[in-house]
């Protein structure tokens, strides 16, 4: 459990990581379709050699693999997280960041929620205990009460907990779908639905248009590493181990993150209030797991 929990932990810290890179992207000009496009094609195309390298050794040739769920629901599966980038970086262009990451940080509660809907599973008190400080920390951490309300825009607001629905949607599918495919052939299926579901909606003109040949090349890897690569090889491993509920409370990790990237690359100003909110969120990612870390010790 211990190794599910750090994976998840390192996966959200990645998910905060590349906001800030996406900022930088947007700064020299890129589009929605530029950004989201390089993100899945990189992402795809470096987990399906990453996977490819792995069925050539013996230890991978030598393991029986049962497949039980088909290769197209995997992908089907994917289109959550082409879903999360196109919603949460639209969003990002219609409301201030600060509101655009408080927004996308419901998924924690959109998660227990679909989790006891779906599926039955009540939440514990500590969960539920965990949840509210989350939430109470976002609001201090994302700098929302030093924004204007005159600043929000609907349907920004609207896209941002479309992109944190997705997300939980996710979360939810990655813990119970296609667990029996090695990690990486199952990053790779859903990245690669990700990837066709983004073609789809924004044709990639980037590859034939000599944007690669600028700086798109660099974001797209840069970001695709961040976003489409570390988090869903992290969750695939460590969401089925922990389970929907607690993964959903180690990835407000992100907010924290984003926070600091914020500060120290981007050299915005982050107050004291926000620092309090950023302590406020650490505090409940570990509450859930004190009962487990107390047996451990």
């Amino acid at each position: 459990m211990l190794k599910g929990i750090v994976l998840v932990f390192l996966g959200a810290c990645s998910f905060g990581i590349l906001s800030t890179f996406v900022k930088l992207a947007y700064h020299e000009g890129y589009t929605l379709g530029d950004v989201t496009g390089a993100q899945a094609f990189f992402g795809a195309v470096i987990l399906w050699v990453l996977f490819f390298i792995q069925s050539k050794t013996s230890t991978y040739r030598a393991k029986e693999i049962k497949i039980i769920t088909p290769w197209w629901k995997m992908i089907m599966a994917g289109t959550c997280t082409g879903l999360v980038s196109i919603f949460y970086y639209q969003c990002v262009k219609l409301v201030p960041n600060s509101v655009a990451i408080i927004l996308l940080m419901q998924f924690i509660w959109m998660s227990i929620l679909l989790e006891f809907l779906i599926f039955k599973k009540k939440p514990s008190g500590l969960q539920l205990g965990a949840v509210l400080l989350v939430l109470g920390g976002t609001v201090l951490a994302s700098g929302m009460l030093e924004t204007s309300i005159s600043a929000l825009n609907l349907k920004g607001i609207g896209f941002g907990l479309l992109a944190a629905l997705c997300y939980a949607g996710f979360l939810m599918l990655s813990g119970r779908i296609g667990n029996e495919y090695p990690t990486l052939k199952k990053s790779a299926l859903m990245i690669t639905g990700a990837c066709i579901l983004i073609f789809v909606i924004f044709p990639p003109a980037f590859l034939f248009n000599g944007a690669l040949g600028g700086s798109l090349l660099k974001w797209g890897l840069i970001i695709s590493v961040f976003g489409t690569v570390i988090p869903p090889l992290f969750y695939a491993e460590g969401v089925p181990k922990i389970g929907t509920a607690l993964s959903s409370i180690l990835s407000a990790a992100e907010l924290p993150v984003a926070v600091m990237m914020a500060g120290f690359v981007l050299q915005e100003q982050v107050s004291f209030l926000r620092w309090v909110g950023v302590a406020i969120i650490l505090s409940a990612m570990i509450l859930p797991n004190l009962k487990y870390l107390k047996r451990k010790a």
